[in-house]
C-alpha cells in the first residue's frame, strides 16, 4: 500500500512538473479587431480579399488559427518587434457576410480569441464580422454631434412665433412662453418658447467654436407641437421654424376649439409662399453648416403621422384650403384613404375609426402594407431631402423597428428605404433609434448605425451614477460596478460591426431622458414628484465630466444633446427640454467641452482608433485606444477619494521605456490642460489618481526627462 501511495505521490509530482512547464499565453498581449490595422482593407467590397491580422506577445505561441466558414485556415507570422508578433491570413471574399475568430496553440494549451477577448468556450455571437459592400460614411465615424431641439435652443426671429390661441392641440389652445428661463409646464406640449432655424444661423459660430461637426434636428416639418413627432407635411418646413411671408387671418376666439376656424394657423402652415420660404431656410442652414464643416441630419418620422396632417386632416384644417386633396378623415373618396387602416368602412364623411400608434388617435398609424402610393411616397421623401437643393446628410429614424405591421415588412421596407437614399446620395448616414439587439438591422443594408442605447447610455449612466436613464429608479450595486460596465459595452457592441459602432450616437441625455447632470444628484423623480427645482439640486459637475471625457474617448459619436454642456439640467419629458441659457451659461463646463472636443479632434485613436480594456475595480476604469502611430490611455477614478494605480501601459503597443503625457485632466476642483508626464518604466506607469478624476495620456517615446 505505501509502495502504490508513493508511486501516485510519484505521479503527480510530475503531471505538476509538466503542468509547470507549459507554456502560457500572455493574454494581456492578443488582440485583433477589425480596425485598418488589423483588416485591410476595413470595408471590403464584395470578391475582395483582405488581410486579416492577429496579435501575439514575441515568441509567445506556436500556432494562430484563422476560423471562419466551418473551416481553419493557419496564418503566417508577418512581421515581429521587440514585443510582438504580428499573424495574418489573406482572406478571399464573396458576397456573403463572413464571421471569424482566432484559435490560439501553445504547446498542448488552446484557446479561443473573439470580441470579448480570450475565451474557453466559442459563441457565434461574439465573432468577428466582416460586411462585404457595407460602408458607412467616412465624415460620421468618430464625428461629434450636437442634438437640436429647435424649439428651446434660440428664438432669432420673434415673427414666426405659435401665438397664444393660434390653434388646439389635444383639445386646449397652444400657448406661447413669454419669458425663455422659465421652466417646462408638466403637460408641455402644446408650449412654444419660439426656437427657430433663424436662431441656429445665429449660433452657427458657437456651434462651431464648440467644435460640432454635426447637427442633428429632432423634426423641423410642419406639425402642431413643440417636439413634431406628429409630421403634418413632410414635404415643408414649418413656419413657425422657417419663415412665415404672408401673415393673414386670425387667432381662435376665446372658448373656440375647432381649428377649422384657425384661420391664421391655416394660412401660415397651408400657404405656399411660407412654405417655400421655410424650404429656402432650411437650404441656407444646410450650406452654411456645410460653409463650416458640419453636416446636418434630419429626423425622419415614418412610423406614424399626426391626426393634424393633410393626409388624414381630422382637425379639418386643409378641407376647405385650395391645391389641397380631401383628407381620409374627411372623405370616402380621398386619394389617401389607403394611407389608414379604418375598421370601420362606412363611417365617412369623418370618419374616427382609424389606427393610431399604441392607441392614440392623435399620431395616426401609417398603413404602407394597405397603400403601394404611400410606401412609394416616403420612399421620395427619403431621397428628396438629402437630395439637392436640400442636400441633408442623413436620417435619423423614429421608432424604426415598428413601422409595419411585421418584422418581416419593416426589414423590407428599410432595405428599399436604404436603396432609395444612398441612390440619391450614398454619402447619406441612415441612423435608427432602437433598444435591445441592433444585429438583424445593422447587416449592412437597412440601416447604418443606432442611438447607442444598450452599448452606451445606459452602462455609462449606471456606473457613474447608478441612475437608471430617466431618473426613475437607483440602483447602489451598479454605482461603480466596472464588471457590470464591462460585461454590458463589450455585450452589447458586438452585435455592431465595426463601421456600424464607429458612426454609433453615443448620448448621455437626450430628449427623452433626464438630463445627465440631474443623473448625478441621485434624486429619483420626475417634476411631477419633485418639482423642477429639485433636478438642480446636489448635482455634481465633476462627474458630469468624467463622463464626457468617456464619452469623447469612446467608440461612436460622441452626441451632445443641446445646452448639456452649458450645465443645463431637468428630469425627464417634458423637463428635460428646457431651453438653451444664453447669457446664463456655465462658462467652466462650456470651456471644458470645447477642450476635451479639441483632444479627441487632434488626436485620430480617439476617433478611429482601436478600443482595449485595461483595468479595472470598484469605480474605476481604464482602457486604451491606439493605432500603429499613436497610443493613449484613458484612467477614470469615481471614488471619492485617491487612489494609487500602477498600470501596464506595454498593452496598448508602447515600447517599454519612455513617457505617458497628460492631454487634458479633470477633478472635483476642474480640469487642467498641463501636460503632466508620467514616465514609463518596464511597460508601467505608477500614479496617483484625484478622487472623481479622469484624464487622457497620450505615450511618447524616450525618457521622462526628454
Amino acid at each position: 500500500m505505501e509502495e502504490k501511495l508513493e508511486k501516485i505521490m510519484k505521479l503527480e509530482n510530475i503531471q505538476q512538473y509538466i503542468s509547470n512547464m507549459r507554456p502560457v499565453f500572455n493574454k494581456r498581449a492578443l488582440f485583433s479587431d477589425t480596425t485598418e490595422d488589423y483588416l485591410s482593407p476595413a470595408e471590403p467590397e464584395a470578391y475582395d480579399k483582405v488581410k486579416i491580422r492577429f496579435r501575439t506577445a514575441t515568441n509567445n505561441v506556436d500556432q494562430v488559427l484563422l476560423v471562419c466558414r466551418g473551416r481553419k485556415y493557419v496564418m503566417d507570422l508577418e512581421t515581429s518587434d521587440k514585443q510582438f508578433d504580428y499573424y495574418v491570413y489573406e482572406l478571399q471574399l464573396g458576397e456573403e457576410k463572413v464571421s471569424y475568430y482566432f484559435e490560439v496553440r501553445s504547446g498542448s494549451l488552446a484557446g479561443y480569441y473573439n470580441t470579448r477577448g480570450l475565451v474557453q468556450e466559442v459563441n457565434e455571437y461574439y465573432n468577428f464580422v466582416i460586411l462585404p459592400g457595407f460602408k458607412t460614411p467616412a465624415w460620421a465615424k468618430g464625428a461629434v454631434m450636437y442634438q437640436i431641439y429647435v424649439d428651446r435652443f434660440c428664438n432669432g426671429d420673434t415673427t414666426n412665433d405659435v401665438l397664444t390661441n393660434e390653434y388646439c392641440y389635444i383639445n386646449e389652445p397652444v400657448h406661447r412662453v413669454e419669458d425663455w428661463n422659465r421652466y417646462p409646464a408638466q403637460m408641455d406640449v402644446r408650449e412654444f418658447y419660439g426656437g427657430d432655424l433663424q436662431g441656429v444661423l445665429d449660433k452657427m459660430d458657437y456651434l462651431q467654436d464648440l467644435g460640432v461637426e454635426v447637427i442633428y434636428f429632432n423634426p423641423l416639418f410642419v406639425s402642431p407641437s413643440n417636439h413634431k413627432y406628429d409630421i403634418q407635411d413632410y414635404d415643408y418646413i414649418d413656419p413657425h421654424f422657417g419663415r412665415i411671408v404672408d401673415d393673414k387671418g386670425e387667432v381662435l376666439a376665446a372658448g373656440q376649439k375647432e381649428n377649422r376656424l384657425a384661420s391664421k394657423y391655416i394660412n401660415r402652415i397651408s400657404n405656399k409662399a411660407n412654405l417655400e420660404a421655410s424650404n429656402e431656410l432650411f437650404i441656407q442652414v444646410v450650406e452654411e453648416a456645410h460653409k463650416r464643416g458640419m453636416r446636418v441630419i434630419l429626423d425622419g418620422v415614418f412610423n406614424h403621422c399626426g391626426s393634424f396632417n393633410k393626409w388624414m386632416d381630422k382637425e379639418r384644417i386643409y378641407e376647405k384650403v385650395r391645391g389641397y386633396e380631401k383628407g381620409a378623415y374627411v372623405s370616402a373618396d380621398s386619394a389617401y384613404r389607403g394611407y389608414f387602416d379604418f375598421q370601420n368602412q362606412s363611417s365617412w364623411p369623418y370618419n374616427n375609426s382609424y389606427d393610431g400608434w399604441w392607441g392614440h388617435n392623435t399620431l395616426p398609424k401609417l398603413n404602407y402594407e394597405g397603400s403601394k402610393e404611400l410606401f412609394d411616397y416616403v420612399m421620395y421623401i427619403g431621397k428628396k431631402w438629402v437630395s439637392p437643393p436640400y442636400n441633408a446628410d442623413g436620417w435619423r429614424l423614429d421608432v424604426a423597428a415598428d413601422l409595419g405591421h411585421s418584422q418581416d415588412f419593416n426589414h423590407y421596407f428599410w432595405k428599399k428605404f436604404r436603396k432609395a437614399v444612398k441612390s440619391a446620395n450614398p454619402n447619406a448616414i441612415i441612423l435608427a433609434e432602437h433598444y435591445g439587439n441592433t444585429r438583424e438591422w445593422l447587416q449592412g443594408d437597412e440601416w447604418d448605425t443606432v442611438m447607442n442605447y444598450d452599448a452606451f447610455m445606459e452602462p455609462v449612466t449606471w456606473f457613474f451614477t447608478g441612475m437608471e436613464k430617466h431618473s426613475d429608479d437607483y440602483r447602489e450595486d451598479l454605482l461603480g460596478n466596472a464588471g457590470s460596465f464591462w460585461g454590458a459595452m463589450m455585450h452589447h457592441s458586438s452585435s455592431f460591426s465595426l463601421p456600424s459602432w464607429q458612426v454609433a450616437m453615443n448620448q448621455l441625455s437626450n430628449h427623452d431622458h433626464s438630463r445627465f447632470l440631474t443623473r448625478t444628484n441621485h434624486k429619483v423623480g420626475r417634476i411631477s414628484t419633485l418639482g423642477p427645482q429639485a433636478a438642480e439640486q446636489g448635482v455634481n459637475k465633476a462627474i458630469f465630466r468624467e463622463a464626457v471625457l468617456l464619452q469623447m474617448t469612446w467608440v461612436g459619436a460622441p452626441t451632445i444633446y443641446y445646452g448639456d454642456e452649458a450645465g443645463v439640467c431637468g428630469f425627464t419629458d417634458p423637463d428635460n427640454r428646457r431651453t438653451y441659457p444664453w447669457g446664463k451659461e456655465d462658462q467652466g463646463l462650456i470651456a471644458f467641452h470645447r477642450d476635451i472636443i479639441r483632444v479627441r479632434k487632434e488626436n485620430d485613436e480617439l476617433r478611429t482608433g482601436s478600443i482595449k480594456y485595461v483595468d479595472s475595480d470598484y469605480n474605476f476604469l481604464a482602457y486604451a485606444r491606439f493605432n500603429k502611430k499613436a497610443q493613449c490611455l484613458i484612467l477614470i477614478n469615481n471614488n471619492h477619494h485617491p487612489v494609487y494605480k500602477v498600470i501596464s501601459v506595454w498593452v496598448l503597443g508602447t515600447q517599454k521605456e519612455g513617457r505617458m503625457k497628460a492631454l487634458i485632466c479633470t477633478d472635483e476642483n476642474g480640469y487642467t490642460l498641463e501636460q503632466q508626464a508620467y514616465e514609463v518604466s518596464a511597460g508601467k506607469i505608477r500614479l496617483e489618481l484625484p478622487p472623481l478624476c479622469a484624464m487622457v495620456l497620450k505615450y511618447e517615446a524616450g525618457g521622462a526627462e526628454a
